[in-house]
């Protein structure tokens, strides 16, 4: 660093005005105790149980299953919220027109929803004699039982967080940059894939992440809509209600332990590749 520079960054910082330290602490005050609310639960969960019940309940086959359905159930259900839910976010961002804020607000409705409800509303749909459901068993295609059915309940109730994060991602792209893209020669398709969509792929790459982790979570919608083959928070359930706290424990702490791993590496992975920031 030359000495100019070195002097330019010293002004800078004696010029800026003083920061509020008491707002800040205050802030962190706050956000410390709800932190903690949010965390010393799960912690005390894990600290119940040892290596051995850990272990004693991670060779249960059934227990095994209902995890990995959860996750390959998870991974789909984020597919088809990006397959759909990033056009529909860029329809958001990019255009107006009457009755824009009714659909923003319908996305939103299954955040609000209780998740008994969501079950049963999908079973009045895609039950055996829902609106779709009894027209495609005729197909060979039914929801109640099947990997589709409990892939269709994730997707209702974790397909916002993917649509609205890439809202987000794509409202902060600056419309200039894809005009100034067209006036280059590149047509609406290319700009979007080659401009507005590597500049919306951190917002985008969160938003499927937290719908990843929506809906390994999911339980209400699944259960009523689906219940067999079981997912692991169904599979929790059933083992608390045969068993008691002792084994639906150990199968929740060994979930927590497969889904937070997850969850920090997809995290790591949506933040790799931002936006350059310019350095000041």
């Amino acid at each position: 660093m030359t000495g100019e520079a070195a002097a330019g960054r010293l002004w800078r910082r004696w010029a800026a005005p003083s920061q509020p330290s008491g707002l800040y602490l205050l802030c962190w005050f706050l956000g410390t105790v709800l932190l903690a609310f949010l965390v010393i639960p799960l912690v005390a969960l894990a600290l119940t149980q040892s290596g051995a019940s850990l272990a004693g309940v991670a060779r249960m086959a059934d227990v095994r299953d209902a995890i990995t359905l959860s996750l390959e159930c998870a991974f789909l259900s984020a597919a088809v919220a990006a397959l759909a839910g990033v056009p529909l976010a860029y329809g958001l961002a990019r255009t107006a027109f009457p009755g824009k804020g009714v659909i923003a607000a319908l996305v939103d409705l299954p955040l609000a929803v209780p998740h008994t409800v969501a079950g049963i509303a999908l079973l009045m749909v895609f039950g055996r004699q829902g609106f779709f459901g009894e027209p495609l068993q005729t197909v060979g295609l039914k929801f109640w039982g099947t990997v589709a059915g409990v892939v269709i309940a994730m997707l209702f109730v974790s397909a916002p967080y993917t649509v609205n994060a890439a809202r987000i991602g794509f409202e902060a792209v600056d419309p200039r940059l894809e005009k100034i893209a067209r006036t280059l020669g590149l047509g609406p398709w290319r700009t979007f894939f080659r401009v507005t969509l590597p500049l919306a792929r951190r917002s985008i790459m969160t938003g499927v992440t937290l719908t990843y982790a929506r809906s390994i979570s999911e339980f209400g919608a699944v259960i009523i809509l689906v219940y067999y083959p079981m997912t692991a928070p169904v599979k929790i359930y059933e083992l608390f209600l045969r068993f008691g706290l002792e084994q639906s424990a150990a199968a929740a702490v060994l979930l927590l332990i497969v889904s937070l791993s997850l969850f920090i590496a997809l995290r790591t992975l949506a933040q790799r590749g931002g936006p350059i920031r310019e350095n000041r």
